[in-house]
């Protein structure tokens, strides 16, 4: 690897960063204030406004239609008019007609859903690169991924450290690669995260910078908390339990390239490129659990959850009984989150949408595996997450968590804490689920800004 290549930035522009022309203005700006940002990896351009439809939305729309039969000349309009918009607006050399007319025809010969999505991605890059003066690789070309969809680490870092030896800059469109023969995959909706990430890696690059629309990752949803402040540095591991729990800033699997390297990651706001955004570490660092400025790090949770709560009379005492009730779940293909339980209870909380409609059949299983003296399903129940690794070494955390939850008369369904200290999950009903966010809101962070403003 050479030495221009190691002393790289690694940087994926989001949809929002790239939805139009004058998007495109502010990521060139971007890239070119700093000669170390060599390798850029676009995403298909998002929304212009609240009610606009994204291009990976409307190449979807094509392929479902084309798949029926159907006219699909509508939505492909859509998108041609929006990619000859911008290359006629930046006045650029590439003209985008005859990918656009290739893509209509692979459409109408049954073109699949991940190549149709993956083309939003693909045409976008071949703008950015001309703008930029940028060679174009297409990451078919250097991601790989098996016959089952499943990505290849060793096979991708080696095509991509292959393809990008001599190339000191380059333009690497995100969220798809290619199988063994050829046929287009992509990663789940949000990929191109995980293309940024392993390009970083392949490259070592020195950081990954992975520019959206928020300057960094905040400590609640804005959604909820007006004004949420936003997280200085966080760990990876962190950011990883904030994301399972709903925290969408960025791909959960775009960690795991870059952790493995120790390649710091930072989150950069496109349209606030002065903002230092959010900076995501390893555990290892030094005072990287100190440098939040608050006990905890983030507050994340979601809805859609429910609770099968199950009693029986010396329940501790009956060799294989939680065996038994969860061979009942996996039988039936079904995942659980958490499983509280006592010397006669237990809970197991899963999602809403894996029994729906299964519930008679589910407690009928559970009866019979088991016989208990209760066996029941509640319903609409949230889980909440207080993730932190201050929490380790401040004493009365989960008192003062639960004193916010007690003043706003928030009932507390079910606590689980491992022993690692991380993370607090809360269960309650998804009716309290905002103002409990809220709350502990204000009992962590707005508490903690008003002990530090100075006397008047």
């Amino acid at each position: 690897m050479s030495e221009i290549q190691m002393n790289s930035k690694t940087v994926k522009f989001g949809g929002s960063s790239l939805a139009d022309a004058n998007q495109f203005r502010k990521v060139k700006a971007i890239i070119t204030s700093d000669p170390e940002r060599r390798y850029v990896i676009p995403s298909a351009p998002g929304k212009r406004f609240s009610d606009d439809i994204k291009i990976t939305d409307l190449l979807y729309t094509c392929q479902r239609l084309a798949a029926n039969g159907e006219d699909f000349s509508e939505p492909l309009e859509k998108i041609r008019s929006r990619y000859l918009e911008i290359a006629k607006d930046l006045q650029l050399s590439f003209d985008p007609t005859d990918e656009l007319d290739r893509i209509a025809f692979r459409l109408k010969e049954g073109a699949t859903k991940d190549f149709a999505a993956s083309r939003g991605e693909y045409l976008n890059g071949m703008l950015l690169a001309d703008y930029l003066g940028f060679p174009f690789v297409d990451a078919a070309e250097v991601v790989c991924f098996n016959e089952s969809g499943v990505l290849q680490m060793p096979e991708t870092m080696m095509a991509m450290r292959e393809r990008l030896k001599d190339m000191p800059y380059a333009v690497i469109p995100g969220f798809y690669g290619a199988g063994p023969n050829g046929e287009i995959i992509t990663f789940s909706r949000g990929g191109s995260d995980i293309t940024g990430s392993l390009v970083a890696r392949a490259v070592r690059a020195q950081i990954y910078e992975n520019w959206t629309d928020v300057s960094g990752v905040l400590v609640a949803d804005p959604r909820i908390v007006k004004d949420a402040a936003v997280i200085n540095t966080i760990t990876y591991e962190e950011l990883r339990e904030l994301s399972y729990m709903g925290a969408t800033v960025l791909h959960e699997d775009a960690i795991f390239p870059v952790r493995a390297a120790g390649i710091p990651i930072n989150i950069r706001n496109t349209n606030e490129p002065e903002a230092p955004g959010t900076l995501i570490v390893s555990g290892d660092s030094a005072d990287s659990d100190a440098l939040t400025g608050y006990t905890i790090t983030g507050i994340a949770g979601k809805k859609g959850f429910c609770a099968i709560n199950i009693q029986k009379a010396m329940m501790n005492a009956e060799l294989g009984f939680c065996r038994k009730v969860l061979s009942v779940l996996e039988e039936m293909g079904i995942s659980f989150e958490h499983m509280p339980s006592g010397i006669d209870t237990m809970t197991i909380i899963l999602a809403e949408e894996y029994i729906k409609g299964r519930e008679k059949t589910i407690l009928s299983k559970i009866r019979k595996a088991v016989n208990p003296d209760l066996c029941e399903i509640e319903h609409g129940i949230s889980l909440l997450a207080v993730v932190g690794r201050g929490m380790r070494r401040t004493r009365g955390t989960a008192a003062r968590i639960f004193a916010a939850l007690a003043h706003a008369r928030i009932n507390v369904k079910m606590i689980d804490q491992g022993s690692s200290e991380l993370n607090i999950i809360i269960g309650l009903l998804d009716g309290d689920f905002e103002e409990a966010v809220r709350r502990i809101y204000d009992m962590f962070v707005n508490s903690a800004q008003l002990s530090t403003e100075p006397a008047v």
